[in-house]
């Protein structure tokens, strides 16, 4: 085995990719939040935005080819972090009294499954269109995806919505106290600088960020062509 793969495998080497790998997709949500942010410019601009993306070949797929690898590693990285710490400790505390510990951080593998969760449903909803399939792949009057009235149709639905805002809140959670365990793996946490507060303020940026542009939706500021 090479020098790599002993590194990946210790627990260390593990939590060095899982702070990587986190970090690469913490950035990708930020640009994709800030792209959903254009609905406010109306069906021509956000339409544009969303044909101009499916419309790059050369970095779409190469986009999601990677975000798939590295949400694959993430997840494996994790799994083999969580069942070492069982077998670390195959018999479980009397009492169990944390002490440094969140409440967020001891269920990071259980916000991770349910994100992957809320992930997947969002695919199907807005990439794969097996959700609200009337609404997928209609056309805008200049012939294009019409992802602005998709977006819109699909808000309107406060179940839709529920979905979202329960995910966007596990998704808030798990990325901002991962964004705070990045910089201790990483070996960059230092007392002179409040790290932990960096980890609520990407909780906050993401939630808020993500569910501006659906919150405007179902309140009705943003609407359909001509409504």
């Amino acid at each position: 085995m090479s020098w790599f793969g002993r590194y990946l495998r210790s627990s260390i080497g593990a939590k060095h990719a899982m702070a990587v790998t986190g970090l690469l997709l913490l950035l990708f949500a930020i640009v994709h939040m800030l792209g959903h942010f254009q609905m406010f410019g109306g069906q021509d601009m956000y339409n544009k935005y969303a044909h101009f993306l499916q419309n790059l070949w050369e970095v779409k797929w190469p986009v999601r080819a990677g975000l798939i690898a590295l949400t694959v590693i993430h997840i494996v990285l994790a799994i083999g972090l969580v069942a070492k710490n069982r077998a670390a400790r195959p018999v479980s505390y009397a009492v169990y009294r944390p002490v440094m510990s969140s409440a967020t951080g001891r269920a990071m593998a259980f916000t991770g499954l349910a994100v992957f969760a809320f992930l997947a449903f969002h695919i199907l909803h807005f990439t794969v269109g097996m959700v609200q399939a009337d609404y997928f792949h209609t056309l805008d009057p200049k012939g294009r995806y019409d992802a602005y009235s998709m977006f819109v149709r699909g808000f309107q639905n406060p179940a839709i919505y529920g979905v979202y805002l329960a995910g966007m809140v596990l998704l808030a959670m798990h990325l901002g106290h991962g964004a705070s365990s990045w910089f201790q793996s990483l070996g960059w946490r230092h007392p002179k600088y409040p790290i932990d507060r960096i980890g609520t303020a990407v909780s906050v940026f993401l939630f808020v960020g993500y569910m501006i542009p659906p919150t405007a939706v179902l309140v009705g500021i943003i609407k359909l062509p001509g409504a």
